[in-house]
């Protein structure tokens, strides 16, 4: 009866310069590199026989490892979602068979998790940034956050925090549009509220909720400047037709029809006289 043939043997098995990282010798022959984690779980020892199938499996295994560490050092002192690190890995030319499988270990770790890393950023973004949900919802999406989590996380967000902070958002804008009509002022500070990401029911509460004052001395010299500009842009209409073009896109500017009428009035007695 034929002798069963010997399986490659486990020789020797020696420390790596990088932490919990080893080489392993099979036959007195250098074979692979193993992680700490990886020759625990396979107890992996001096004398251990090692077939074809099971070294696939260790090298599998050390690949995973391998990511696995890569992951931990971009998760390192930030949250990430599965998409982020999916793409960090990929960036490492990662085989995708072995990326599936350290997501599926993160996950099982929960050092990854998109519901939290939503609920996490909604807070963040509602205590930090002048975002209403819409635009947080779009970065969310754009992460890779599924719907389901993303509404989850939304719910940090409640009607009554968007108010107070688009309260003081609305007046940073209003500030910035001091110069503006009043009428005019209030339509920028709401597409600028909209812009940012917040419903129209809750920009319709926070104006409600927003003190507009204009400066009379800023808002006439912005319709005297304009009713120049205007004006001067008309000067190919006979006078009435002037008057009526010059008075409409004024008002369409925002600016009050009185004191349109008394810029208009003021033009034709200079003209008469």
């Amino acid at each position: 009866m034929a002798e069963k043939e010997a399986l490659p043997k486990i020789t020797k098995i020696t420390t790596q310069k990088r932490k919990e990282r080893y080489n392993v010798l099979i036959d007195d022959h250098y074979a692979f590199p193993i992680s700490e984690d990886v020759m625990i779980k396979f107890r992996i020892f001096k004398g251990m026989e090692v077939d074809k199938k099971l070294r696939e499996e260790i090298l599998a295994a050390d690949d995973v490892s391998k990511a696995y560490s890569r992951a931990l050092a971009y998760l390192s002192g930030h949250l990430r979602t599965e998409q982020e690190v999916q793409k960090k890995l990929r960036e490492k030319e990662i085989p995708e068979p072995t990326i599936q499988a350290t997501l599926a270990k993160l996950r099982d770790l929960n050092l990854v998790n998109d519901e939290q890393y939503a609920e996490s950023y909604v807070r963040t973004m509602a205590r930090t940034s002048d975002k209403g949900p819409i635009v947080i919802k779009r970065n969310l999406r754009q992460k890779g956050v599924l719907e389901n989590d993303i509404e989850r996380g939304l719910a940090e967000y409640s009607d009554e925090d968007q108010v107070t902070n688009g309260v003081e958002i609305a007046k940073k804008l209003a500030h910035h549009y001091q110069r503006e009509p009043l009428s005019k002022m209030r339509q920028k500070v709401y597409q600028g509220l909209m812009t940012k990401g917040f419903s129209g029911d809750i920009i319709t509460q926070i104006l409600d909720q927003t003190h507009f004052e204009a400066d009379p001395e800023l808002e006439n010299e912005k319709l005297n400047m304009e009713f120049a500009k205007v004006w001067r842009r008309n000067r190919r209409y006979n006078f009435s037709q002037r008057k009526l073009r010059t008075k409409r896109t004024l008002y369409g500017k925002g600016f009050k029809i009185d004191a349109i009428n008394g810029l208009i009035e003021q033009q034709t007695d200079s003209e008469q006289s």
